[in-house]
């Protein structure tokens, strides 16, 4: 029995049969100051329980792990065990979307990259807005800081466009030496190879049927469809853009990554910049 367990039996034995709290603490095994023993957990917890409920509803779907570390950021918490407790009690345990089951395959490894910028996965989004009118998103993921440079909203991109969108979401920054894809019709296009071509940017492209090869987009635009087009209702297209560019910048700067150690995609890029070495003069 636990201790709260005794307690209840020793006021029923002092309620219901009249025994005297001596006897009652003698017969359940528990001290008399024990008893008398007023938790303060509840007191405790108030903040962090209502903290977690505030950012629980701003992340509708963000699971325990990264509310905890949001939390722990605050200085709220210290051990996850507090959080994951809090997180049961006030039932908001994530209700898991059922996907359709799939086959076992071995996965192939691509070569991780080294630095920021070196590597860009982008890949395609359908989504439909409330009149029903289809519309694309192409999304574009850097490999190695997991940053977002840019999420191109519109009823139809073309191989040029999917280039131009390329060179604005370089701005200042340069090209990467790579971008990793699949083989549909935008990236096979003349209009993109050239524009690869001229940009000297090479492209890998991944095995037809084969997506795990473009592991990276693929993760983001599951994170993407689950916390941004499933959670929104898109008047029109401009509002897509908005909702959509909204979502995207709040993505690098205050989503934490479990592939960054828990930090988000701009506070990874900052360390990497501190620690590259500036050029020579």
């Amino acid at each position: 029995m636990t201790a709260e367990q005794r307690r209840r039996a020793v006021t029923y034995l002092r309620t219901s049969r009249r025994a005297s709290l001596r006897r009652a603490c003698r017969l359940l095994g528990i001290g008399r100051s024990s008893y008398g023993y007023a938790s303060r957990r509840a007191e405790r917890d108030a903040p962090v329980r209502a903290r977690l409920r505030v950012l629980a509803g701003q992340r509708p779907r963000w699971g325990v792990p990264r509310l905890h570390w949001l939390l722990l950021r605050e200085g709220l918490v210290r051990n996850h065990k507090r959080t994951e407790r809090l997180y049961r009690e006030e039932q908001l345990t994530l209700r898991r979307r059922r996907g359709r089951p799939r086959v076992a395959v071995p996965r192939v490894a691509p070569d991780a990259p080294r630095r920021p910028g070196e590597r860009w996965s982008v890949d395609f989004v359908h989504d439909t807005l409330a009149d029903g009118r289809v519309f694309r998103c192409l999304t574009v993921v850097d490999d190695f800081t997991r940053e977002c440079p840019l999420i191109v909203v519109d009823a139809s991109l073309t191989g040029g466009r999917v280039g131009e969108a390329l060179d604005r979401a370089a701005g200042a920054r340069r090209l990467p030496a790579w971008i990793v894809c699949d083989n549909g019709p935008e990236f096979t296009s003349r209009a993109f190879l050239a524009w690869a071509q001229r940009r000297g940017v090479r492209l890998q492209f991944i095995r037809p049927g084969k997506p795990v090869e473009n592991a990276y987009v693929e993760s983001f635009n599951g994170r993407f469809r689950d916390e941004c087009l499933n959670e929104q209702w898109f008047l029109s297209l401009a509002d897509a853009r908005e909702l959509i560019e909204r979502w995207r910048r709040d993505y690098n700067a205050a989503r934490p990554h479990s592939g960054l150690a828990g930090r988000t995609p701009a506070e990874f890029l900052l360390v990497c910049d501190a620690l590259t070495p500036s050029p020579d003069p």
